[in-house]
């Protein structure tokens, strides 16, 4: 089934449109009040692994905005948790894992499992978001990057640096490659699952590559991300998101992605530069500047439109949307993109 309004796939197909596609990276999410009503029912993997929750979440944004693609409301540590390694989400600390991996044997002991079973709530919330959007827009299904996932596995929770998953990588190589291999072979059967169940293009975010220096980003993320890239190309449009990784956008252009996120700290213009110029770029608005007044919002949208250029561009933040976005500014964000004329 074709989608109505399919600006979005027109623009990773690099398509000449009126006006650029707009979604926000989280838009299902905290900043929205029917959002945190369903928050103080359900703790945060109820919702992800409840088809019901998610499916609504979901299409939340869409009912309220109207942006040109929706997102499945998900996690990307459902991969770790399906591969046996046990996910907490603790409120107001985050993603915490009480058996971190620190040996061979942890990797030995993480499975790749059949994604069908172990993530079929995904499959079922896919199917669930279709028929609530009703092919009104399309819907984006999602991924850590290996190296992104790596990170929490080895640290066991957040962090600034990630210097245990950095060490555990440059101690215990042969366990750390075996392990981004183990995520990597997952990763592809997931995102394949996630096509055949209905999605129309995959995002794969790599949160921690900017953490890596431009060598060991090759190493450690890159030619793991590049394995995914070339196992769904022909089955779905990739949009690879590296935040912070702005040196390997040369090497990104070049991988087969339909198109590449960027974040706020890479100018439109070096993002072109950088990537060869003929590739869709995504991104980049300062997700902090959603707490300027609305009339500053939708000025400097329109700027961001005319530097990067209508055309091979989806409008998007550089980063997931905060909490503490007034909805207004976040209508102004998405209204000031479908008001665009060039």
């Amino acid at each position: 089934m074709s989608v109505t309004n399919d600006l979005f796939l027109r623009a990773l197909r690099g398509e000449a449109v009126n006006r650029p596609p707009v979604w926000m990276m989280r838009q299902a999410g905290r900043y929205l009040p029917e959002f945190m009503e369903i928050r103080k029912k359900y703790d945060f993997f109820t919702r992800c692994q409840t088809p019901e929750l998610a499916s609504e979440i979901t299409v939340q944004p869409i009912r309220r905005f109207g942006m040109d693609a929706a997102i499945l409301f998900s996690d990307i540590l459902v991969v770790p948790q399906a591969m046996n390694i046990e996910v907490q989400m603790k409120p107001n600390f985050g993603p915490y894992l009480p058996n971190p991996i620190q040996s061979q044997k942890d990797v030995d002991a993480a499975i790749v499992p059949d994604v069908n079973q172990e993530l079929d709530y995904v499959m079922q919330a896919i199917q669930m978001t279709k028929e609530k959007l009703n092919n009104a827009v399309p819907l984006i299904g999602f991924a850590g990057s290996p190296w992104t996932i790596l990170c929490y596995c080895v640290q066991g929770q957040g962090s600034k640096t990630f210097d245990k998953a950095k060490a555990f990588c440059f101690t215990q190589p042969k366990a750390a490659h075996e392990m981004l291999q183990k995520i990597t072979d997952t990763t592809i059967a997931y995102l394949k699952a996630k096509v055949k169940a209905g999605v129309n293009a995959v995002q794969i975010f790599d949160s921690w590559g900017g953490m890596l220096s431009p060598t060991d980003y090759q190493e450690l993320s890159w030619q793991y991300i590049q394995q995914i890239v070339d196992a769904l190309k022909d089955d779905a449009p990739v949009i690879v998101f590296g935040k912070g990784c702005w040196f390997a956008l040369g090497e990104m252009a070049k991988s087969g992605a339909s198109a590449l996120g960027v974040d706020w700290t890479c100018s439109a213009r070096n993002a072109r530069y950088l990537s060869g110029g003929n590739i869709t770029l995504q991104g980049n608005f300062d997700p902090a500047r959603l707490l300027s007044p609305p009339s500053q919002i939708k000025s400097r949208v329109t700027q961001m439109i005319n530097e990067f250029g209508k055309d091979k561009y989806i409008v998007n933040l550089g980063h997931g949307i905060l909490p503490n976005i007034p909805l207004e500014n976040a209508k102004a964000f998405i209204d000031a993109v479908k008001e665009y004329s060039n």
